[in-house]
């Protein structure tokens, strides 16, 4: 006698309303990461060809003071000194770190954090793509992304965008206007000098003047034209220079 095959059936497992909601919520978690770093990475490969015409920043200062001066360069047109007058202010390493200034971090920790250790890299990418203040979440995008401008972007791009959109005064974006705006000249025109003291500014352009030097902007000017020259006879302007 043939045996009858019994098919026993199988219980559905049960999922309660809070495992429903939790695998929900992680799905659009993943779903919002992924969609945050397609957006960040089509943003920086953006950047390699199309220039900026505003920032978060730049715009903000626009609905609070009616407008903002700012006028593109490409840094063919602008004297060459300007560029090594930036890095020698901001970062003398540029040519040789990856984003991040490892010995500046290391000295800035060890004086306690008195000094800044902020890249043009990383300058470049909050000012182009984040917001100003010190808030930990922009601290942490700005650690992701630079790498990838690092990658994405050539050196000199960084230095062209860096120039471009950097605050000279209140309302004075960019090279260009900076310029015009301090000593009525094109940044083609731009003497060492005046190179050194429109980078003696920075980091602080709202606190400093590049027409009506303190006692502290003309020191930090003789400072900045001796490291100018430097990188430029040292090769650590190579980088962006070639």
């Amino acid at each position: 006698m043939a045996k009858r095959k019994t098919t026993r059936s199988r219980k559905k497992k049960q999922v309660s309303a809070p495992q429903l909601f939790l695998r929900t919520l992680r799905r659009w978690v993943l779903r919002g990461v992924l969609a945050l770093v397609v957006l960040v990475l089509a943003g920086v490969g953006l950047g390699v060809v199309i220039n900026p015409w505003s920032t978060p920043y730049m715009f903000a200062e626009s609905r609070r003071l009616g407008g903002v001066e700012y006028d593109w360069v490409p840094v063919d047109a602008v004297a060459p000194v300007m560029a090594r007058a930036v890095v020698a202010a901001e970062d003398a390493n540029f040519c040789l770190h990856w984003g991040f200034d490892v010995a500046a971090i290391r000295t800035a920790i060890e004086e306690g954090g008195t000094r800044g250790a902020s890249t043009i890299s990383q300058q470049t990418v909050k000012n182009v793509y984040l917001w100003h203040g010190r808030n930990y979440t922009r601290k942490a995008l700005e650690a992701l992304m630079t790498p990838l401008l690092e990658l994405m972007w050539s050196k000199r791009r960084i230095i062209e965008v860096y120039l471009n959109v950097a605050e000279f005064d209140t309302g004075v974006f960019g090279v260009k206007a900076a310029a015009q705006h301090y000593f009525g000249v094109s940044p083609a025109q731009l003497t060492d000098l005046q190179a050194a003291r429109l980078a003696a500014i920075l980091p602080d352009p709202k606190g400093r003047s590049a027409s009506r030097p303190s006692d502290f902007v003309r020191k930090r000017t003789r400072a900045i034209l001796s490291g100018a020259a430097t990188i430029g006879k040292d090769g650590r302007s190579d980088c962006f220079e070639s």
